[in-house]
């Protein structure tokens, strides 16, 4: 089977920082998670593999590829609006993209709000519309910058069922967090990055089974600084 998404030989410097990951490969239905310290280069290399970065060396290969960041952006118009943008933009009729959005916004608790103003959602409420806003435009692969990092336990878990689902689905999920918890929950393979290296790639399984470099054991650990 051929990844949806492969990087090859990606350099990427930025002042005294140099980010190096020779191979990366992600599968249709495969959930990676990109762990590793704050400053190790995890958000750099999702805009890389997003084309939002432009690598010095390397190249990156694959089908569409959408980016979430950290706190994605909302337009000020309503939530259903929001989550329709995309496909109005490639084109689709307003009708259709409505009401597409709407059943999507059905399956993810979010019919109820679809005609107030986007900005009154919560926290867990604008990640939860930015990622259907997301899958309704049908990318290969998401790319998603710590999309939990500042929500409750309930809208976590809500988030981790639409990436489940989108896995299942067919698509290739590229997940960088601190969220060793959430890692065990939904990973397939692990890639750990330190001061811009690949450490380690390995099953989720047996990268927190058994870690083979003694970092990657120092970090589950909580011993390794940035």
């Amino acid at each position: 089977m051929s990844p949806v998404l492969q990087a090859q030989g990606l350099v990427h410097c930025y002042g005294d920082f140099r980010l190096e990951v020779p191979h990366l490969e992600v599968y249709a239905g495969e959930i990676l998670a990109v762990l590793g310290p704050s400053g190790s280069g995890k958000t750099t290399l999702l805009r890389l593999l997003a084309g939002l970065l432009s690598p010095e060396e390397g190249q990156v290969e694959g089908g569409f590829r959408a980016y979430l960041p950290q706190t994605p952006p909302l337009l000020r118009r309503s939530v259903l609006e929001n989550a329709a943008f995309g496909l109005l933009l490639r084109g689709v009729p307003r009708h259709q993209a409505l009401a597409r959005a709407f059943r999507l916004l059905e399956e993810v608790g979010l019919e109820g709000k679809a005609r107030q103003p986007a900005h009154l959602l919560s926290g867990g409420e604008v990640v939860r519309l930015a990622l259907a806003r997301t899958l309704l435009v049908g990318p290969a692969v998401l790319l998603l910058d710590e999309p939990t990092a500042s929500l409750d336990p309930a809208n976590t878990l809500k988030v981790e069922a639409m990436l489940k689902e989108a896995a299942e689905g067919g698509r290739g999920v590229i997940l960088a967090t601190h969220d060793l918890f959430q890692v065990r929950r939904l990973a397939h393979r692990v890639v750990f990055l330190f001061q811009g290296q690949v450490v380690e790639e390995a099953p989720a399984d047996r990268f927190f089974q058994s870690p083979r470099d003694s970092r990657s054991q120092a970090f589950l650990e909580g011993r390794l600084l940035p």
